[in-house]
């Protein structure tokens, strides 16, 4: 067994479980410091399954690298919807009636602080003829992996960026 983000072995009957980010990962002892250990799951007792007359709403569902977005963000929105709106000479508050929402959900887009979700962003794209999303490419994993053991590692994968 592997660290998910530099790859260093982690021994197979005690794995170190962290937090970091928000995702628990399988990590090394370095690792570690990066977030919050988290204790290890308990094992599910045997319970056998009561005979109910109703059938089961909950639906197995299979999700698949299709179901990833193709559209993102670009980088610097904030900058494009203030400069789109600028150039109309329209106020945050023209804009809000325009696009449905509140001056201060405007001014939180305008200085960074809110990113919007697709459903807005489109809302903006079309009140102020600018694109703020873009295709994003289907990456091929294969080229990132850079360590000997061939595994495929958060380390390997990732882009940093640097403010």
């Amino acid at each position: 067994m592997e660290c998910e983000i530099c790859g260093k072995p982690v021994p197979e009957n005690n794995p170190i479980r962290a937090k970091i980010e928000g995702s628990v990962m399988v990590v090394c002892k370095e690792c570690s410091k990066l977030g919050t250990i988290q204790k290890a799951p308990p094992k599910p007792k045997f319970r056998q399954q009561s005979k109910s007359k109703r059938p089961s709403t909950t639906r197995n569902r299979n999700y698949s690298r299709n179901d990833e977005p193709t559209e993102e963000l670009i980088e610097d929105f904030e900058h494009e919807v203030r400069k789109a709106r600028e150039s109309k000479n329209w106020s945050r508050e023209d804009l809000g009636r325009k696009i449905n929402e509140r001056v201060s959900v405007i001014t939180r887009i305008e200085t960074g602080k809110m990113t919007p979700d697709t459903k807005l962003t489109k809302k903006l794209e079309k009140a102020l003829n600018i694109k703020l999303l873009e295709k994003t490419d289907n990456i091929d994993l294969n080229q990132f992996i850079s360590n000997s053991s061939g595994e495929r590692t958060l380390g390997n994968v990732m882009k940093i960026k640097r403010k």
